[in-house]
C-alpha cells in the first residue's frame, strides 16, 4: 500500500494535529499542564481509530493507554512514548515561544517537537493512516504513553509490573532520541543503564577566612577531590572494587554491526564542540555502546561569583552519573560505591537520585532486519543497526519486567536540540516517521514470533 500518498493528502491536517499537542504544556517536573495533555493525547488516540483508550493513574502523572485488537492469533506490538516535556528555560534563548510551534526552514520549533511529542504523534497518526489505507490493522496494537519520562519514569516499573497481563505483547516499539548524522535512520537494540548519585561533606558550621583560619579548618572541596582520585585513574578506569564484575562483552555479531555504522570524526568533533577528540570508529562505538562511564556532572563548593572571595568553604558536593552496561546492576553498583566511600572518607554522605538498568535485545531476532528495511524505505537513506544507545531510557522495563524484546527507531534529526532552547524536528522527518510506523506494522504481521 502507498501510505505516502495518504500522508501527503493529510499533510496540513497532520501537522495541525501535532501543533495542537505541542501547544499544550506538559512539564512533568513542575506539574504544569500534564493532565490536560494526557487527556488531549487520549483524544488523539481515539480519533486515530484506537478501539479502547483510557487514562490509567500512577502516583504522579497518568499513563495514556490505547488498544486495537485484531485477533488472538496475530502478533501484538506495544508502542511506547511519552507526552511530558522538559522545562523550556532559559525562555529568552528561544527564537520563538517554546509552546507556540513555528515552522522555519523546514523545521518545527517547539518544546517537545523532537522529544517526544513529534515522534509520539507520528506513531499515533500512523494508526490513522493505516486504517484509512486498509480499513483494519494487520496486528494487535497497544499504546503506553507516559507522563513521567522527563522525571526518570519513576512509576513505570511498578505500573508495568502491576499491569503486565494487560500490557502483554510480542515486541515493544519506540521512537525517541536523534537519528544518525546525515539523516540516516537506525534501529537501536538497547541502552546503557544509569546510576545518579550525590556525594556531600560538611566540615565547619560556616565559611571561614582562608588566611586567618588557613591550615586550621579542613577544606571539604579537597576532601572530595582526594576521594574522587581513589575512584578513577588517569586513564578513565574505575577503581571501585567489583565495579566491572560480570560486565557482558559484545558478541561477534554486535561488533560486526558496529563496523557497518557510519563514522566521520570531523562531524563528531563539531557535534560535541571539542576539536581534541581523536579515535577510530571501533573505539568510538565501543566506548559508546559497551563501556560504562564515571562522570562528574557537577561540583559545587565555596565562591563562584565575579571577582574574588577568600574563604574556606563550609561544605562541598559533587554529582556523579554512572552509565552502566549489560550485567551491571545499579543497586549493586550503589552498594559498592557506598562501601568505597565508607573506606576512604566515612564522613562523606552518599545519596542516590535515580537509576535505570541497562537493556539489550538480541541482534538475531527475526524482526530486526525487516524493521531496518522499513525505516530505510521511508527515509530514503541507508538504515543501520546499533546494539546500544550511549544514553539511558527505561528500556529494561520491557526486556526485564515485561519480558519482551524491544527496539527503538528514532525519527528526530541529529540536531534536534532536545532539552535545549530551540528544540526542533524536521517536518519531513515527522512525515517519514508516520510512514515508517505503517511499514513496521505491515512487516510484523509476517514475523513468526
Amino acid at each position: 500500500m502507498d501510505y505516502r500518498s495518504i500522508i501527503d493528502q493529510n499533510r496540513e491536517a497532520y501537522l495541525e494535529e501535532l501543533f495542537e499537542v505541542l501547544r499544550q504544556k506538559s512539564i512533568s517536573a513542575q506539574n504544569d499542564g500534564v493532565r490536560e495533555c494526557a487527556e488531549l493525547v487520549a483524544d488523539k488516540l481515539r480519533s486515530a481509530g484506537m478501539q479502547h483508550v483510557e487514562l490509567m493513574e500512577t502516583e504522579i502523572h497518568p499513563v495514556v493507554y490505547g488498544e486495537y485488537h485484531v485477533s488472538e492469533d496475530a502478533p501484538t506490538i506495544l508502542i511506547y512514548g511519552h507526552y511530558d516535556v522538559q522545562p523550556p528555560d532559559p525562555v529568552e534563548a528561544w527564537d520563538s515561544p517554546p509552546f507556540e510551534p513555528t515552522v522555519r526552514d523546514g523545521r518545527i520549533y517547539a518544546r517537545g517537537a523532537g522529544d517526544n511529542k513529534g515522534q509520539m504523534m507520528a506513531q499515533v497518526l500512523a494508526i490513522r493512516t493505516y486504517l484509512e489505507a486498509e480499513g483494519t490493522l494487520p496486528v494487535n496494537v497497544k499504546f503506553l504513553i507516559e507522563g513521567e519520562e522527563e522525571i526518570g519514569s519513576v512509576n513505570l516499573v511498578d505500573f508495568v509490573d502491576t499491569h503486565r497481563e494487560k500490557l502483554k505483547a510480542d515486541l515493544v516499539y519506540a521512537s525517541d532520541g536523534p537519528m544518525l548524522p546525515d539523516g540516516h535512520p537506525y534501529v537501536l537494540l538497547g541502552v546503557r543503564g544509569i546510576l545518579y548519585v550525590e556525594l556531600k561533606v560538611e566540615e565547619a558550621a560556616f565559611d571561614n577566612h582562608s588566611g586567618n583560619k588557613g591550615n586550621i579548618v579542613p577544606n571539604p572541596a579537597w576532601k572530595l577531590i582526594d576521594l574522587l582520585h581513589t575512584m578513577r585513574d588517569a586513564d578513565g578506569n574505575v577503581l571501585i572494587d567489583g565495579f566491572y564484575d560480570g560486565v557482558l562483552p559484545p558478541t561477534e555479531e554486535e561488533l560486526a554491526l558496529l563496523e557497518k555504522l557510519p563514522f566521520d570524526l570531523e562531524e563528531v568533533k563539531r557535534n560535541v564542540g571539542h576539536d581534541g577528540i581523536s579515535m577510530s570508529k571501533a573505539d568510538y562505538y565501543r566506548k559508546l555502546c559497551f563501556e560504562p562511564t564515571f562522570n562528574i556532572a557537577g561540583f559545587a563548593s565555596g565562591y563562584g561569583g565575579e571577582g574574588s572571595k577568600t574563604i574556606i568553604p563550609k561544605d562541598a558536593k559533587v554529582k556523579i552519573d554512572i552509565r552502566l552496561v549489560m550485567n551491571q546492576d545499579p543497586d549493586r553498583i550503589f552498594e559498592l560505591l557506598q562501601n568505597h566511600v565508607k573506606k576512604h572518607a566515612p564522613d562523606v554522605t552518599v545519596k542516590q537520585f535515580g537509576k535505570m538498568w541497562p537493556s539489550r535485545t538480541s541482534a538475531d531476532m527475526p524482526f530486526i532486519e525487516p524493521i531496518r528495511q522499513a525505516a530505510e524505505k521511508s527515509f530514503g537513506k541507508e538504515a543501520f543497526i546499533q546494539p546500544s544507545l550511549g544514553g539511558s531510557l527505561p528500556d529494561a522495563v520491557w526486556t526485564k519486567v515485561l519480558g519482551v524484546p524491544s527496539v527503538l527507531v528514532p525519527y528526530a534529526n541529529v540536531d534536534e536540540a532536545n532539552h535545549s532552547p530551540n528544540e526542533n524536528m524536521m517536518v519531513e522527518n515527522f512525515y517519514n516517521g508516520i510512514e515508517t510506523t505503517c511499514h513496521v506494522l505491515d512487516v510484523m504481521k509476517d514475523i513468526d514470533m
